[in-house]
């Protein structure tokens, strides 16, 4: 069956060019009503998300443009409030809007480090702050929040960006567990795509694979009616993998004297992956360390 969004309100950050875009157009063309936001690339101009609503209102969807920065808790709230007074709910928000200030960490200002974490990491959390009791209230909400292989993985030059990524995690491993109960899904997408922000970063012939389009089909898989929660699913180049965070089964040591140089001797044992979980909570790791424990205490 047709995945639709038709009666559905989304709002998508960062939506003037590349990810965003694309995310907009695909969700307008399956029938969603979309708030196009994006504060330009000159960080002063919603230019480019007027030209995003015109593309989606030529092809006859609805459509309207925002310029709030994420970062402007006021102007997103605004942003919002506009939103109910048009269509009258939020279904669908995307934390798409992002910026790189790529340098090694040595060389890189706290005030770079801090502004990454700002917009990625905090304007993902004011946005969805803005939409969340919304959403509880209608009981149904889908977020969406826009990690990176370099947050899950690392990547040589990206401390701040990785840093602000992978918190996005934690947010969403928990506003999972807290959304359950009204029905709001919240889920990571980890794209790898070609975007203002990759620009020049890349040869030609890679650029071209990586087209933005390839990566909106798993956004809209993770926005939709029926999808999953708490899920970090990895997209690029027409691929699909998905991430996870594990725990291994352990070893029970103790804290005795030589505790330490056991955990050194015993290392490859600790990590080995052959019964490894995916915790449902961040409860599982003590009742897992209490559980291996109390065995050992048996059995002494």
């Amino acid at each position: 069956m047709s995945m639709r969004f038709d009666g559905r309100v989304a709002i998508v950050t960062g939506a003037g060019g590349g990810l965003g875009r694309c995310h907009a157009l695909a969700l307008a063309a399956r029938g969603a009503k979309v708030v196009v936001n994006d504060l330009g690339a000159d960080g002063r101009s919603s230019d480019a998300a007027a030209q995003v609503v015109a593309e989606i209102e030529a092809a006859g969807g609805e459509a309207m443009a925002s310029g709030a920065s994420v970062t402007d808790a006021a102007a997103v709230e605004a942003m919002v409030a506009e939103t109910m007074a048009r269509w009258g709910r939020v279904d669908i928000l995307v934390n798409n809007a992002g910026i790189l200030r790529d340098k090694s960490f040595a060389k890189m200002s706290l005030d770079d480090f801090r502004l990454v974490v700002d917009v990625h990491l905090m304007g993902a959390v004011i946005c969805t702050k803005a939409v969340w009791e919304i959403m509880r209230a209608q009981n149904y909400g889908r977020v969406v929040m826009t990690t990176s292989s370099s947050g899950l993985y690392g990547n040589f030059g990206q401390s701040n960006y990785g840093a602000a990524k992978m918190a996005l995690v934690g947010l969403m491993q928990t506003l999972s567990l807290e959304g359950v109960k009204n029905d709001i899904r919240v889920n990571c997408l980890a794209p790898t795509a070609a975007t203002r922000m990759t620009e020049g970063l890349m040869t030609a012939e890679v650029l071209a694979a990586l087209r933005p389009e390839t990566v909106s089909p798993g956004l809209l898989y993770l926005v939709s009616e029926d999808a999953p929660t708490r899920m970090i699913l990895n997209a690029g180049a027409g691929s699909f993998e998905r991430a996870y965070v594990t725990l291994t089964e352990g070893v029970y040591i103790g804290d005795g004297p030589d505790a330490a140089e056991q955990i050194a001797a015993r290392i490859d044992e600790i990590g080995d992956r052959a019964r490894e979980i995916v915790p449902e909570s961040g409860t599982a790791q003590g009742t897992f360390e209490i559980g291996n424990a109390s065995a050992a205490l048996k059995k002494s």
